[in-house]
């Protein structure tokens, strides 16, 4: 139960809500390989954001350009023997929804880099297959592959009549780790190192009446997990993350739109990395049930960030409750964020998001088999 709250809680108010780097849909924890025995677990979630802002170039507002969207996981863990297990994990990794409000009343000749009825969707699917070997003194070693098949669209009605469409791709990436326990105190530390992703996408791009068809390089980052659990009195247990992502290596560039609608620029880089941190209490009430409140921050830069996700920072507060009997175990969460400020640009138009934040909510149904 004291391994069941910390994991069952950071994951529940953490995944789906996550707003890492702006896309980030997943915290691609590893906690399912300390799961006892055979053990089956499905997670759904929602989180609608609040987030709009206004062109410095024609005053327009965005309107909620960020709709709320939903996420789903599949995890399955097997033991191999006595020191070692398996672990698949199928997630929604990466995502955006990106639909700005069409006012249809910008004037002519106010500046192409308007973002008056710009949308964007990105859609990415990730299979992760883990490993986990225990050695002596309570030290395990975690190794595995990861694939990631993602696609998207692009369209900016106000930025020269410009879209873009890509293929969908499939790549692949590794995992390792290691982790230490200490089970009379319910001490757990895992270090993981999830390596980049390269996607080559076959796109079509226009402007207008005019298109091309390129290849198009985009890196899915590599990324350093830090997860970590202790009791600090009976049923009591203090839990958390710290996760970096490489962000200033996700960038994506078309050939036509920064040659000849936005010279030089590109749709979508960022200044900064990205840390996120969550720290969390939970309690065990009876043999039924335990809760959870975890809080989670990311700093914010105050610099450019993504039209795909124009996000700086956060801070967050969260509730879980976990319910057990017999074989089943369920947890449901709540999570508000507030997402605070942020500044994105096109070209020589930036756009200034004010005062947003968001609320999700999610339910993991897990099975011991």
């Amino acid at each position: 139960m004291k391994y069941a709250v910390g994991a069952a809680a950071l994951a529940i108010v953490t995944t789906g809500p996550a707003l890492a780097g702006g896309i980030e849909r997943s915290n691609q924890s590893v906690s399912i390989l300390f799961e006892q025995g055979t053990y089956l677990e499905l997670g759904f979630s929602r989180f609608s954001p609040d987030v709009s802002g206004s062109s410095s170039a024609t005053g327009l507002g965005s309107g909620d350009m960020l709709p709320g969207f939903n996420g789903a996981s599949l995890s399955f863990k097997q033991d191999l023997g006595d020191n070692a297990s398996l672990a698949l994990i199928l997630d929604e990794p990466v995502g955006a929804d990106v639909s700005y409000e069409s006012t249809n009343n910008y004037p002519v000749g106010s500046p192409t880099s308007t973002l008056d009825g710009a949308n964007a969707d990105v859609n990415a699917t990730g299979v992760t297959a883990l490993l986990r070997y225990e050695l002596p003194s309570n030290v395990s070693l975690i190794g595995g592959l990861r694939a990631i098949r993602t696609s998207g669209t692009v369209s900016l009605p106000g930025v020269g009549a410009y879209s873009l469409n890509s293929s969908t791709e499939t790549d692949f990436g590794y995992i390792v780790g290691i982790a230490w326990e200490k089970p009379e105190i319910a001490a757990r530390v895992v270090l993981t190192y999830s390596s980049a992703i390269d996607h080559k996408f076959d796109t079509v791009e226009s402007a207008g009446s005019f298109s091309i068809s390129n290849d198009l390089d985009v890196t899915i980052p590599q990324a350093l997990t830090l997860e970590f659990q202790t009791g600090v009195a009976a049923d009591t247990l203090l839990f958390g993350s710290v996760r970096w992502v490489d962000w200033t290596a996700f960038d994506i560039t078309p050939d036509l739109y920064t040659g000849s609608v936005v010279p030089g620029g590109s749709l979508v880089d960022y200044d900064h990395d990205v840390i996120t941190y969550n720290l969390g209490l939970g309690r065990k009430f009876n043999d039924n049930w335990s809760g959870a409140i975890l809080f989670g921050y990311e700093k914010h830069e105050g610099s450019y960030t993504g039209n795909l996700g124009p996000t700086d920072g956060f801070r967050s507060i969260g509730l879980a409750a976990t319910y057990s009997t017999g074989r089943v175990k369920v947890t449901g969460g709540i999570r508000y964020v507030d997402i605070g400020d942020a500044k994105t640009r096109f070209g020589p138009s930036t756009t200034r998001f004010k005062g947003n934040d968001g609320i999700g909510v999610g339910l993991r149904v897990g099975y011991y088999f």
